[in-house]
């Protein structure tokens, strides 16, 4: 519906309320009011519409009193939500001159914020109806609407992945089409980065035109093209790429001066970034390049299948794409050519920003404002958490607990009661949805409420007073970083918190398309949004009390807000300065950072409406952001200044080369704050021959350092094809202010997954403590912590063996040392994965807060917090970070390891298993072959294969024997029968799922299983046991039939463990006695992980 904004004025001009709700927008009658108490003072609210269930009030100042200040109004709205929880608050002084129109505006996975409009009668009020527009309805819509609908409309739109998934399948048969009709290119690999570089401008301009910024024509480059084969005709084949194309890139949106010819060929269209449309470094190499017609006719025709859509509403059309598919098919794209990356989702990419930037910032605010975080008596930030804990608790995480369990289940709860196992007999079955998450199990259930219930708790009696417990107990804390910062009661908390948003770097050290820096962007966005609407509450508050107050009195927040008021829009504003001032990012390729760039100016572009009357449409000219993502080596080149020194003092500093090159890095520095500085101020241009200065004078300093660099290497510093290969990125020079200051305060990321031993033909890292890793996040981990300052935060996700293999121990040391906390959460890949497309997914998202102090020895002195080894059903994808369960491991230097687990009850398991005197090692032997136990060396997944005769295998028809399989020696029959029943019990499985990396199965896995006391040997039942298990195993088998893309068809024999699940509850019941657990640990150990490894209805009987 569209706002008739004459009538709408009317009625607000009239303070007619109702009438403009129910008259024009639409909305239904609702009589009423509702008090609240705040302060100890009732406020009365008058209801005035709904709409599906969410209400207008209108709240009136009594006569004679105020329009409550911005304090009194959250606490009101805080109150009302307990009743309503979707709701307008009309504000009104008692003659209804002043309104106040406040909603608090809700978006899944997204910080609720409290926004405010202020309008006087005496304004035309056309900024307000802007925004009652989006909440007219009209009849049309009134049988389909929802609540839903009300609040967010239409905000299930398509399935953006699909969509995308399917434009880039098409994508990738146009880029090869492409790429044949390029000439003038003849490297291979650069006329691939230019087909690439062309079509991503394209999709640049695409964008740009249905937005109507390119002389209001939506089909511009369509038209243009169609002119230039009139007017220079048919037969001029490259005329539209050399004649339009380039000068449109290099002339119009790169250059301010337009010549009257220029725009009569152009048309009408803006001025946007000198670095982003400047002349391609491949132009330069290559100035006779040429692009025929056809293949710009060709991919116009692909592109116009599809509705660009810049602006940042939800996909409501099947052929609709947004700027997030650059990201996507750039992803796919590096994947595709082996560099080890894969695409990141937006919930990891949030998760890990959140928990790493968020904790930065108030660690930075609270030394600033001391009393906001340490009151004793009075108070502090921690109250919000206390005075309504389910705020701060994730909807997925309270889903059914309110509800009363069915007697059945609760009769399972007590465990001093004997018979626990019988009592939770139906704790395996499937739960009901007003219960249960998707596929959960009453156990789920239970457990999940367990948590949930000691959660409310804490926050309840105020014990959480520290934002690390906010990552540990997994809590909303964007959530509670918005809400500090809405709820500040005096300037000096705001001030602290707007200074260091302000400043916070965050680092991506590998950024590919700029995902984890779009993340960064949402998450501080609407703290920005949020600082600006409080410093606007202050002062209006101020101007409004009349009271005598000093002229300088919150000047600093109306400068700022001045400020803010020269750029198009308040978001806009916002959106540049974080781009500008907070995020940074280094790849070593080119395309990534042309397409990171690419994105966060479609990001700003979106912001804005073209507008013909207004200088330059009425866009700001886009920032130029060269210097803050960046093209290089990640782990070739010097980090820090030590490093340089160290260099520079080992080729004899006769002349003083040291304190020269720090004057020139300085210097520089300088020169690169006033780039960024002008950029914020004024129109936010800047002369292109600053920036050609400026890369003269930071290529000349690298260049210098590069000399010593290739000395260290061995290398002649003038050799071209080594600087080609190792693109050397000296941190130390490029982020020199940051290095200087210590570091960066944020680093995240998904580094590559690429084993050294493939990329060492192209270039080596040197003196990386992690080479021994074998693997380029172990450097990329490594090299982060060199980059980090003493307060920095750090965040990737990596694979899963960084916790627990033997391999990757340097790595895991590395973290320990640098680190005072450390966040541990791992995922398998079956039955689900995190990342799509990647065969081996288990991965580890690693977070942790660094030691300020000084630098630590033993995992002992850092915090080390894990979870259980996360598995879901694709059904559970959405709840898979808000369920996560963080324990205080205490056994980590014991097990040498980051464990995966989550329990009290493994804990104590633990410490039961390493009183036992000897290990399983000590039963094997290498001289006796006759007793044996057969294994699989890899591909362990939820059940072992272990069997005291070899599996059936064969290869082209003959029998033979698999490479992946293995075999054990015992030193007695009887002793074998005991480790058979040991390995194929769930106690073993949990024991190696929680230390290993949970596919390859080594000697290490079996041979430190704790083994009790030598009175377990005369164990004669657990003989038995083995025969019966021998048996099952045996009656369970099937031959199955394969290709193997080395050795052919082959066949080899499948046993199914998972059919002898009542034997091996049997054995680990046996177990569980010389092992003194209790029943309740005994319980834990047979029902572990029981819906991955039984399936959905654990509870079920098995077919």
């Amino acid at each position: 519906m569209t706002l008739d904004a004459t009538r709408a004025r009317q009625f607000l001009k009239a303070r007619d309320f109702t009438a403009l709700f129910l008259e024009e927008l639409g909305w239904d009658r609702q009589r009423g009011t509702l008090s609240v108490t705040v302060d100890e003072r009732s406020v009365v609210l008058e209801a005035i519409a709904h709409k599906r269930g969410m209400v207008a009030y209108l709240c009136p100042a009594s006569v004679g009193e105020r329009l409550p200040d911005y304090a009194t109004r959250r606490r009101i709205e805080q109150q009302v939500t307990r009743s309503t929880h979707e709701h307008f608050i009309i504000f009104t002084d008692a003659e209804r001159t002043t309104q106040i129109w406040q909603w608090v505006k809700r978006e899944p996975d997204k910080p609720t914020a409290c926004r405010e409009h202020r309008f006087d009668l005496q304004q035309a009020g056309d900024a307000l109806i802007q925004k009652l527009d989006a909440i007219a309805f009209t009849l049309d819509e009134e049988e389909r609407l929802t609540l839903m609908q009300v609040t967010s409309r239409a905000r299930a739109g398509f399935d953006v992945e699909r969509v995308t998934k399917r434009f880039y399948e098409q994508f990738q048969k146009e880029h090869a089409a492409f790429l044949k009709f390029i000439a003038g290119i003849p490297e291979s690999t650069d006329r691939e980065w230019y087909a690439s570089a062309m079509l991503n401008r394209l999709m640049f301009v695409y964008f740009m035109q249905r937005k109507g910024f390119l002389d209001g024509d939506r089909d511009y480059l369509r038209n243009r093209l169609q002119q230039c084969q009139r007017e220079r005709g048919q037969d001029r084949f490259y005329s539209f790429y050399r004649y339009f194309l380039l000068r449109l890139f290099h002339e119009g949106l790169g250059g301010k001066n337009r010549t009257r010819e220029l725009e009569t060929l152009l048309g009408q269209i803006p001025y946007l970034n000198g670095g982003l449309f400047e002349q391609h470094a491949l132009e330069e190499r290559y100035p006779e390049i040429q692009i025929p017609d056809q293949a710009f006719e060709n991919i116009f025709n692909y592109f116009d299948r599809y509705q660009w859509q810049l602006d940042e509403r939800p996909l409501r059309k099947d052929n609709e794409i947004n700027p997030d598919v650059l990201g996507y098919i750039f992803e796919k794209y590096i994947n595709q050519k082996q560099m080890g990356a894969y695409y990141t989702k937006e919930d990891i990419t949030e998760y890990i920003g959140k928990n790493t930037i968020l904790p930065f910032l108030f660690d930075a605010a609270r030394p600033k404002c001391k009393i906001a975080f340490e009151n004793a008596e009075g108070p502090t930030v921690w109250d919000l958490l206390r005075a309504d804990p389910d705020r701060y608790i994730y909807p997925a995480v309270r889903h059914g607990i309110d509800r009363a369990l069915p007697p059945d289940i609760a009769a399972g709860l007590d465990t001093t009661q004997p018979d626990l196992l019988e009592r939770r007999q139906g704790w395996n079955k499937p739960a009901p949805a007003d219960y249960a998450l998707p596929t959960e199990i009453w156990r789920e259930v239970v457990a999940r409420r367990t948590r949930c219930e000691a959660i409310r708790a804490k926050l309840a009696a105020g014990e959480v007073r520290d934002i690390n417990d906010l990552i540990t107990l997994n809590l909303d804390i964007r959530q509670f970083a918005q809400d500090v910062i809405e709820n500040c009661e005096g300037p000096e908390l705001l001030r602290a918190l707007w200074k260091v948003i302000g400043k916070v770097t965050v680092l991506d050290p590998t950024c590919g398309s700029g995902a984890f820096l779009f993340a960064a962007l949402n998450i501080l966005e609407p703290l920005y949004e949020a600082c600006l609407e409080r410093m606007e509450a202050f002062v209006v508050d101020l101007d409004r009390s009349g009271a005598k107050h000093r002229p300088e009195k919150f000047s600093d927040f109306r400068q700022v807000l001045e400020r803010v008021d020269t750029h198009p829009n308040r978001r806009y504003f916002i959106l540049k300065s974080i781009i500008l001032n907070n995020l940074f990012g280094v790849d070593i390729m080119e395309e990534a950072t042309e397409i990171c760039k690419l994105r966060l100016f479609l990001k700003l572009a979106a912001q804005v409406e073209p507008d013909p009357a207004r200088e330059n449409l009425g866009i700001e000219p886009l920032p130029d952001i060269d210097f803050n993502i960046r093209t290089g080596n990640t782990l070739v080149g010097y980090a820090t200044y030590e490093e340089v020194r160290k260099a520079v003092g080992g080729q004899l500093d006769f002349d003083n080369a040291m304190e020269k090159i720090e004057i020139k890095a300085a210097d520089l520095q300088q020169t690169f704050d006033a780039f960024r500085q002008r950029q914020i101020e004024g129109d936010g241009s800047v002369p292109v021959e600053h920036k050609l200065e400026l890369r003269k004078r930071l290529k000349a300093l690298e260049e210098e350092l590069n000399r010593y660099l290739a000395v260290q290497y061995g290398k002649n510093p003038n050799n071209q094809q080594w600087l080609k290969s190792h693109q050397p990125f000296h941190w130390f020079v490029e982020f020199y202010g940051i290095m200087k200051s210590g570091g960066f305060d944020v680093i995240i990321g998904n580094p590559p997954y690429v084993e050294l031993s493939t990329i060492t033909k192209k270039y080596r890292p040197k003196n990386f403590i992690t080479e021994q890793c074998g693997n380029l996040y172990a450097l990329c981990t490594e090299r982060s912590f060199t980059l980090q300052n003493n307060n920095s935060r750090f965040g990737f996700i990596v694979q899963q063996p960084i916790t627990s293999t033997i391999r990757m121990t340097l790595c895991r040391q590395i973290i320990s040392k640098y680190s005072s906390f450390i966040w541990a959460s791992t995922y398998d890949d079956r039955p689900s994965k995190l990342f799509d497309g990647m065969h081996h997914a288990r991965l580890a998202i690693i977070i942790t807060k660094r030691n300020s102090l000084k630098l630590l020895t033993t995992f002992e002195s850092s915090c080390l917090y894990v979870t259980r080894y996360n598995k879901w059903f694709k059904e559970e994808r959405d709840y898979v970070f808000h369920k996560l369960d963080f324990i205080r491991s205490t056994t980590d230097k014991l097990l040498d390891i980051f464990p995966k687990f989550s329990t009290d009850k493994e804990i104590q398991i633990i410490d039961k298993l390493f009183k036992c005197p000897d290990k399983l090692g000590s039963w094997t032997t290498n001289n006796n072959p006759t007793y044996q136990l057969y294994y699989k060396i890899t591909g362990v997944g939820n059940w072992f294969t272990i069997t005291p005769r070899p599996p059936k295998f064969f290869r082209s028809g003959e029998e033979s024997s698999s490479t992946r399989e293995n075999q054990i020696a015992f030193f007695s029959e009887k002793v074998r029968d005991l480790a058979f029943c040991i390995f194929n019990s769930t106690l073993f499985y949990w024991f190696y799922q929680i230390r290993t990396n949970c596919r390859d199965f080594n000697p290490s896995d079996y041979k430190t299983f704790p083994v009790p006391n030598p009175n377990f040997l005369a164990e004669e039942n657990m003989s038995f046991l083995a025969d019966q298990l021998r048996k099952r195993l045996d009656e369970s088998t099937e031959i199955i039939a394969a290709s193997h893309s080395i050795t052919g068809a082959i066949k080899y024999e499948k046993f199914r463990p998972k059919t002898a699940k009542f034997i091996i509850d049997q054995i680990d019941t046996a177990l569980a006695k010389h092992y003194d657990f209790t029943t309740e640990e005994l319980d834990f150990i047979i029902n572990y992980d029981i819906k991955y490894r039984m399936g959905r209805d654990a509870g079920s009987e098995e077919e």
